[in-house]
């Protein structure tokens, strides 16, 4: 049975930093694209950055750039996203993904609000 289940969610002053993970179970993650996407209330949800199979090639959406940082441990199948300098409008559940050829896998998403 496919999963993806992240953790580290929560509440963050703004300019703080959380590190989410993404544990994956049912698939050969190490095969798999794997990407982060948020979605904010009221709005669609966008792609916040993506990570190669082999964890060479990354992007990142504009407004991430220079503030999050996604990466891999394929050894562990989990995915992470260090997100630093964070400001309210990064406020958002935050979702993993997996993506190869016609698979396309998702987890449930933790929720992140930054707040003083």
């Amino acid at each position: 049975q496919v999963q993806l289940v992240e953790s580290g969610g929560g509440l963050v002053q703004p300019g703080g930093s959380l590190r989410l993970s993404c544990a994956a179970s049912g698939f050969t993650f190490s095969s798999y694209t794997m990407r982060w996407h948020r979605q904010a209330p009221g709005k669609e949800r966008e792609l916040v950055a993506a990570i190669s199979s082999g964890g060479v090639s990354t992007t990142y959406a504009d407004s991430m750039k220079g503030r999050f940082t996604i990466s891999r441990d394929n050894a562990k199948n989990t995915v992470y996203l260090q997100m630093n300098s964070l400001k309210p409008e990064d406020t958002a559940v935050y979702f993993c993904s997996a993506a190869r050829a016609m698979y396309d896998y998702w987890g449930q998403g933790t929720q992140v609000t930054v707040s003083s």
